[in-house]
């Protein structure tokens, strides 16, 4: 787009090809279907984590075998995003959506009738697929369709179902687990896909942009190698170990893509992604602070849990119940964080988020205990979800705003991967070192059991509390030594955490505040269409 194009907020409402909607009642159509969608997506990642134990015996499933189920989701989405995201730009936003979400519904369907664990993993890939077809556009659509006085709200109220997604998804599915059977934890998405789909149909222009040259085919299986490789690294590292053969290919195949992909890319007139854009600060501080704040979020989810479940010893649903208060605070504050970023700018925004962030790290690290049990963690929770809030829509925003509108698709994809890769590596990382920490407090108490039932104290404090159960008198004690060792970990990952986010802080802080001053950001997000908006920038 040129700084000379009609500004499109004159197109007729009515127009299905309208690239630009000010009726309020179709923006409010539009914004639910892709919240809907997008909360179809994002809860489908962690949804299945609560019924491990039932589809090991139902289907008769390796512990390998449910690490694939649960892991060839979120492996197909990551991998698919950015090229998807490419295809819904070039060649039609709607249809990619809606043909997305009719995959997604029927692989969910399929996974419901599974009866072997290879159908559920073929059925849990090709959902997937059908995700990466949503995801990207559920974004481009609201920052393509919307005008850009409204644009900013979309975004905010987007970014905080993002966020908030996985919880809802965890509440849900255990819910469903502890009142019914686990092929029901599938009917969910199928639902929520086809209101999605239905509300979609009716009410969603098929925006597209007009691109020179050709479809980067090169380009896309790189960045898929790329992308699909390292998560399958992460994903199979802690599990199997950094030196197994499937880890080090994974990771051997997706940095080589990697290298590749920014090579190739580098080449062309007209890529898939112009990997210089990263040395614009919007997009390199937007991308850095979505990392991080997904990597511990995600990572955060896993340890909170298992602290729930096991040192208190809530059933699944009341551990989902507890992570409803981040919900509660994260939402509000992702659809009233944009207006501020406009006023004060998109750095103000995020070193303000990413420090409320770290101060509720902080307060985890010091205020978790056995003793305290839930309001030990909650003030931390708390204000962990503010930062949250805060953060993560200044931090689309400066993704979506750094790159053109004819490139919404590839900038919704970029934020969506980061996402994934970040929590992938949250998961990874904090539950390495909440494992590390465990082990290393237990030890003392594992050296006075005899050699065979020390080593499985040794291994989790769930294996510690089973050994508790056959001690008889000696039970208690060792009980209690877990889950002690279980805070030790906690507290371990949480200053491991405090010391990420104090350093992406400081990169935000540092960085080049060239294109990303408050009036250009207000600019993209209020003043001008946002084509024009862009031509300003450099």
């Amino acid at each position: 787009m040129s700084i000379d194009e009609p500004d499109l907020r004159t197109l007729p409402d009515d127009d299905p090809g309208s690239t630009i909607v000010t009726d309020k009642r179709r923006q409010n159509l539009i914004l639910a279907a892709m919240c809907v969608a997008l909360v179809a997506v994002v809860a489908s990642v962690s949804g299945l984590n609560v019924a491990q134990e039932e589809l090991a015996l139902d289907l008769g499933a390796t512990q390998s075998q449910l690490l694939w189920i649960i892991n060839g989701y979120t492996l197909a989405l990551a991998a698919l995003l950015l090229p998807i995201g490419a295809v819904g730009d070039r060649w039609g936003r709607k249809p990619v959506l809606a043909a997305g979400l009719v995959v997604f519904a029927v692989a969910n369907v399929m996974a419901a009738f599974s009866g072997t664990p290879t159908m559920m993993l073929v059925s849990r890939i090709v959902a997937g697929v059908g995700a990466a077809m949503i995801m990207p556009v559920t974004l481009s659509v609201i920052t393509s369709s919307f005008p850009p006085e409204d644009r900013a709200k979309g975004v905010g109220i987007w970014a905080g179902f993002a966020g908030a997604g996985g919880v809802i998804g965890m509440f849900a599915s255990s819910a469903i687990i502890d009142y019914f059977t686990w092929p029901w934890l599938f009917a969910v998405p199928v639902a929520l896909a086809m209101v999605a789909l239905t509300l979609t149909v009716r009410s969603v222009g098929n925006s597209k942009e007009d691109h020179a040259g050709r479809f980067d085919v090169a380009g896309s299986v790189l960045s898929a190698l790329a992308i699909g490789g390292v998560v399958l690294a992460i994903h199979e590292g802690p599990v199997k170990g950094w030196t197994d053969p499937l880890t080090m290919v994974g990771l051997v195949v997706g940095l080589a893509a990697l290298v590749g992909f920014v090579a190739w890319e580098r080449r062309l007139v007209h890529p898939l992604f112009d990997v210089r854009l990263f040395a614009d600060r919007g997009l390199s501080t937007g991308s850095a602070t979505l990392l991080v704040l997904f990597a511990v979020m995600f990572g955060f989810f896993l340890v909170l849990v298992q602290y729930l479940r096991i040192v208190l010893g809530w059933s699944a649903l009341a551990a989902s119940t507890g992570l409803l208060p981040m919900a509660l605070v994260m939402m509000p504050l992702s659809s009233v964080s944009p207006r501020i970023a406009v006023r004060t700018g998109v750095r103000t925004m995020l070193l303000l988020g990413i420090g409320v962030f770290t101060l509720g790290l902080v307060m985890l690290a010091l205020m978790v205990s056995v003793d305290g049990g839930y309001l030990s963690v909650l003030p931390g929770l708390v204000v962990l979800a503010a930062g949250l809030g805060l953060g993560m829509t200044p931090a689309t925003m400066a993704i979506t705003g750094a790159m053109p509108a004819e490139k919404q698709g590839v900038a919704s994809a970029v934020n969506d991967t980061v996402r994934e890769v970040g929590g992938a590596v949250g998961i990874a990382l904090i539950g390495s070192i909440v494992n590390s920490g465990y082990q290393s407090s237990i030890a003392s108490s594992a050296a006075a059991l005899p050699p065979e039932l020390g080593s499985v104290a040794e291994e989790g404090v769930g294996q510690a509390l089973a050994v508790a159960g056959q001690l008889g008198d000696g039970g208690p004690a060792l009980a209690a030594a877990a889950k002690e060792a279980l805070v030790s970990g906690w507290e371990h990952a949480m200053w491991v955490g405090v010391g990420i986010a104090a350093v992406t802080f400081v990169f935000v802080l540092l960085a080049d505040r060239r294109g990303t001053d408050a009036d250009v950001l207000e600019a993209r997000f209020e003043g001008e269409p946002l084509g024009v908006a862009f031509a300003e920038v450099d």
